[in-house]
């Protein structure tokens, strides 16, 4: 058996790419749309291999997907996780859960994916401002 990937369904392919790509850094593979079925497919990884992707799915027929909470959530390993919030943060994302303990955040995509970041190895030192930063939101 081996792993292919996640769908997420999204709203808006601009305003997802711009959150996946440009700013969490992630890598469009390759995209197809299908007109008989009114979808486009977009499949994005960290290395931009075709291995381990998140396929966002665009159906052209608006829906609501309310919080997207039924979901979970994505997680994706971060070299430094103050250095990668911070990026987000000056980029304009809600930090929804900061990594208080060097370890672990949450943000949300716009269409309210859960997303979790850990830190490679071992957790950071704790520090400021992320150690007294409160939770923002749901996450």
């Amino acid at each position: 058996m081996k792993y292919l990937h996640t769908m997420v369904r999204v709203s808006n392919v601009d305003e997802s790419l711009d959150f996946y790509c440009n700013k969490m850094g992630l890598k469009e593979v390759r995209r197809s749309e299908n007109p008989k079925g009114r979808y486009t497919l977009i499949f994005l990884s960290v290395d931009g291999s075709s291995e381990n992707c998140v396929e966002l799915t665009y159906n052209w027929d608006p829906e609501d997907y309310d919080e997207g909470r039924n979901f979970g959530h994505l997680a994706y390993e971060v070299d430094n996780i103050y250095a990668f919030c911070q990026k987000l943060m000056d980029s304009g994302v809600v930090i929804n859960r900061p990594p208080r303990d060097g370890n672990m955040a949450f943000v949300r995509s716009p269409d309210n994916i859960s997303i979790e970041l850990l830190q490679k190895g071992d957790p950071l030192p704790a520090q400021e401002p992320w150690l007294s930063m409160p939770n923002t939101g749901k996450w």
